[in-house]
C-alpha cells in the first residue's frame, strides 16, 4: 500500500511502510508514533476490533501489531485498562531547551475533528455494499455498461422514487429524476440554467455554505441573503426581492438546525406561484431526526414550482458522489441540455449498486443504525457541555450549535486550536451582506469523528470551551 491509512483516535496519520505488509506497516507506523511523541505515554489506543474497522483491515491484524508492540515494551496491556502506551515510549523524545521560547507550529491538518459536513466514513456498510454490488453486478444488463440515459440509470431512478416518496413525502416521478454527481453538480446544473433563462439575482440564507455561494456566483448569479432566526430562513423577505430563484434547507437549516415553519413555508411557495420563481430544495440530512416526527419535504406543498435536491453524501459517503434532483416537467428538458454540455455522472455499477442497496432494505437499515449512533453522540455532547453552552439545533442533523457568552467564541477557537482541534464557529457560515445581528457561537459537527476518535475528541471539545 502507498496511501495513508484511515486515523484512529487523535488522526495519527499511521503510514504503512511499502512493500512490507499490512501488519508490518501498521505495527512500525504505531512505533513511530509513540517514538516521535504523537501518542503520549500513558495513551489508551482504540481495541483492536475498534481500530481495524476504521482502518479497513482485519482484527487479527491489528492483535498481531499490538502483541509484537508489546513485547518490545513500547506498549502495554492489562486486563481492565486496555493497551496503552508505556513509559518508555519517552526515551528520543526532543524537547527544547526550558530556556528557549518556541512558538507552537500551526499544523496543516488538526489532530481531531468536529468540523461539519461529513458522516462518520468508518460507519460505511461495507459488507452489506459489496453483497449488493455483486447482486447488482450479476443481473445488470449489458447496455448499462453503455453510454447512459442524462437522466441516470433507471433502476436507481425507480428505487428513489419508492424511497422518497415514503421516507421524505416527495411526489418522484422516476422520468422526472435527473441523477447526479453529488449536490455541488445538482446545483451547477440549475444555477445554469437559472442564467440560461434570464434569472439574474437568487436569494439563499443567511447562513449557508461559501461554496453553494461560490458556485451559484461562477454562473453569474448575484446572490441576496434572507435573515435566518429560530423558525428557519424569513422566507416573507422574499416578496418585492427582485430574485428569481431562492436555496432554502427547510427540513433542516445549516447550519442553524431551525426547521422552516408552516408559515414560512407556505409564504416560499406563495412567492413563487405568484412571481413565477423557483425554489431549490437542499434536502441534505433529512433522514436524521431525533426527538420530533420527520419534516416533510418542501416539494410536497407544490412540486410545480420546488425543485427537490438530495444526496447520499451524509447518509452513505460523500466519496459516492452520489446524488439526484426531482424536476418539475417544464423544466427537465433544460436541465437536460444544460447537462449535455456539462456531462459528469456516477459510474453505472454504482448507481446499480445503490438501487439495490435501497430495493433490499439495506439502505433502511443503515440509515436507522446511523441514527441511533448519531443519537447516541448527540446525547453525550448535550451532557459533557452540561450549562457551558446553549445548545441548540438538535433535534436532527449531524451538528450542534453550541452558544457562547461573549468572547467566548473567540476564546474557544484559540484553546482547541492549542488543543489541535477543528472547529468552525457560526460567523464562518455567515453571507457576507447579510443583515442580522452577531452570535458568538460554535458549529459542532458530532458525526464526523469515527468511534474510536469520539470519546477523546468531545473530552478536547470540552476542554476548550471557556
Amino acid at each position: 500500500m502507498t496511501e495513508s491509512w484511515a486515523t484512529f483516535g487523535a488522526d495519527l496519520h499511521l503510514e504503512p511502510v511499502p512493500g512490507r505488509g499490512v501488519r508490518a506497516g501498521l505495527t512500525e507506523a504505531l512505533r513511530e508514533a509513540a517514538r516521535s511523541g504523537r501518542l503520549a505515554p500513558g495513551t489508551r489506543l482504540p481495541s483492536s476490533r475498534s481500530l481495524a474497522a476504521d482502518l479497513g483491515i482485519a482484527r487479527n491484524t491489528v492483535a498481531e501489531a499490538y502483541a509484537e508492540l508489546v513485547a518490545e515494551g513500547w506498549l502495554t496491556a492489562r486486563r481492565g485498562s486496555g493497551t496503552r502506551v508505556a513509559e518508555r515510549a519517552r526515551v528520543g523524545v526532543r524537547r527544547p531547551a526550558a530556556a528557549v521560547p518556541v512558538r507552537r507550529p500551526v499544523r496543516a491538518q488538526t489532530s481531531y475533528s468536529l468540523k461539519p459536513g461529513s458522516p462518520d466514513l468508518g460507519g460505511f456498510p461495507r459488507a452489506a455494499w459489496l453483497a449488493a454490488a455483486r447482486r447488482a453486478l450479476t443481473v445488470a444488463p449489458n447496455e448499462a455498461f453503455g453510454y447512459a440515459d442524462p437522466r441516470g440509470r433507471v433502476e436507481l431512478r425507480e428505487a428513489l422514487a419508492g424511497y422518497l416518496a415514503r421516507a421524505r413525502g416527495v411526489y418522484a416521478d422516476p422520468e422526472h429524476i435527473v441523477l447526479c454527481a453529488g449536490f455541488g453538480q445538482g446545483l451547477l446544473l440549475l444555477a445554469r440554467m437559472l442564467r440560461a433563462s434570464r434569472v439574474r439575482e437568487i436569494a439563499v440564507e443567511g447562513y449557508g455554505l461559501d461554496v453553494h455561494r461560490e458556485t451559484l456566483t461562477g454562473a453569474g448569479l448575484r446572490t441576496r441573503p434572507l435573515a435566518v432566526d429560530g423558525a428557519g430562513a424569513r422566507t416573507t423577505e422574499l416578496a418585492g426581492s427582485g430574485a428569481g430563484a431562492v436555496l432554502l434547507t427547510p427540513a433542516h437549516q445549516f447550519p442553524t438546525g431551525a426547521a422552516l415553519t408552516p408559515g414560512r413555508r407556505a409564504a416560499a411557495v406563495d412567492w413563487a406561484r405568484s412571481t413565477g420563481g423557483l425554489i431549490l430544495e437542499d434536502d441534505y440530512d433529512g433522514e436524521f431526526r431525533y426527538d420530533r416526527q420527520p419534516v416533510g419535504a418542501l416539494q410536497g406543498l407544490d412540486p410545480d414550482r420546488v425543485v427537490y435536491l438530495g444526496t447520499a453524501s451524509k447518509s452513505l459517503a460523500p466519496g459516492l458522489r452520489m446524488g439526484w434532483m426531482v424536476a418539475p416537467g417544464p423544466l427537465l428538458n433544460e436541465v437536460l441540455a444544460v447537462r449535455g454540455r456539462s456531462d459528469w455522472s456516477s459510474s453505472a455499477l454504482d448507481q446499480l449498486t445503490l438501487a439495490e442497496f435501497i430495493r433490499s432494505g439495506a439502505y433502511d437499515r443503515h440509515v436507522r443504525e446511523m441514527r441511533l449512533r448519531y443519537r447516541r453522540r448527540r446525547d453525550e455532547l448535550v451532557a459533557a457541555v452540561g450549562d457551558r453552552a446553549a445548545v441548540s439545533g438538535i433535534a436532527a442533523g449531524l451538528h450542534a450549535v453550541l452558544d457562547l457568552p461573549p468572547g467566548g467564541e473567540r476564546a474557544a477557537l484559540r484553546s482547541a486550536a492549542w488543543q489541535d482541534l477543528g472547529l468552525l464557529p457560526l460567523s464562518f457560515f455567515r453571507h457576507p451582506q447579510a443583515d442580522m445581528p452577531p452570535r458568538e457561537a460554535l458549529v459542532v459537527g458530532f458525526g464526523t469523528p469515527s468511534q474510536s476518535a469520539w470519546a477523546p475528541t468531545l473530552a478536547a471539545l470540552v476542554a476548550a470551551l471557556p
